[in-house]
């Protein structure tokens, strides 16, 4: 009888000492996330690890009063230097080792498992625990949530794509680091200076060589100046040049020459730039310094880039 009543309290302490530690090594942000997207543990645990401070004086107390019971229980079937000697080993090993490194490991599983119990001593308990966990609840406030820098996203990603447990592939992993990274790109960085953008001039002809100028190039957009290639008056839709007339000016055209367009700034960032893109349904942009001089082009394609972090190539590159 004396063995039994031993292994049951032994059995207890393991439970409170191995829940404490499994529990709150669960992030409350975590089970909230998997608990919103279907996980049934989780749904199970998450009432629970809310209230993180009973919970945890419900636990120590447990704790506690299983393992003074123990200590009393040994000394009185064994002598003192032996009931000690005895209730250390057993309640070091059995009680705190062994189920601490088990349930932390399975917490998910032992913690959904075992929260019927857990609800019940936390009732039972009520009256002792919660004026302290309401003590500490105003003292110590909520639970800081886990938030994780860009850089800790990315490297937890990147040991995500390394793991052979995780769904996560390499071309995803580049993706997602591209979509982090792109926010803190500027324009200038990306953009295509002004001496390398191919225009054409507002009172050029649409005359054959200029249409084979066109075809040569094969770009969809063309900026357009008037007068000086610094001052740009629109942008010319190479698709719509099949509707307009031969031999007239590109500025006389009309639907291929539009003066509505997009500008912007060489230090704007690109999370910006593309939001202004697709609020204004326009896949070109055209960056302008300070005195409003034209200084280069951007386009939706620049910034589609950065973020999957390949060149994209179509027929004509």
């Amino acid at each position: 009888m004396e063995y039994l009543i031993s292994f049951a309290l032994i059995a207890c302490s393991a439970l409170f000492s191995g829940l404490t530690l499994g529990y709150f090594t669960l992030d409350v942000q975590n089970l909230r996330r998997q608990a919103k997207l279907g996980d049934l543990r989780s749904k199970k645990i998450l009432p629970i690890r809310e209230k993180g401070n009973q919970l945890l004086t419900t636990l120590l107390l447990g704790n506690v009063a299983v393992n003074a019971i123990l200590s009393v229980f040994l000394s009185s079937i064994a002598s003192g230097i032996v009931a000690a000697t005895t209730s250390t080993v057993l309640i070091f090993l059995f009680g705190e080792i062994i189920p601490q490194a088990v349930i932390s490991r399975y917490a998910v599983s032992f913690g959904s498992k075992l929260a019927p119990i857990v609800r019940l001593l936390m009732f039972v308990s009520f009256p002792i625990t919660f004026p302290i966990a309401y003590l500490l609840d105003k003292l110590l406030g909520d639970e800081i949530p886990s938030v994780y820098s860009h850089r800790e996203i990315m490297e937890l990603i990147s040991e995500h794509e390394d793991s052979e447990h995780s769904a996560i592939d390499e071309d995803e992993e580049r993706i997602i680091h591209g979509a982090l990274q792109f926010s803190h790109r500027t324009v200038r960085e990306v953009m295509t200076p002004a001496e390398k953008v191919t225009m054409f001039d507002e009172n050029r002809l649409l005359d054959s060589n200029f249409f084979t100028e066109v075809n040569q190039h094969g770009f969809s957009r063309y900026p357009v100046y008037s007068g000086n290639p610094t001052n740009i008056s629109g942008i010319l839709y190479a698709k719509d040049l099949i509707v307009e007339d031969e031999m007239i000016a590109i500025k006389n055209t009309d639907e291929a020459f539009e003066t509505d367009f997009l500008t912007l700034r060489a230090d704007e960032n690109l999370d910006n730039v593309l939001a202004k893109m697709l609020k204004k349904k326009r896949h070109i942009g055209i960056v302008l310094n300070r005195k409003k001089v034209f200084i280069g082009v951007i386009t939706l394609e620049d910034i589609i880039e950065e973020i999957i972090q390949l060149e994209i190539e179509d027929e004509e590159d």
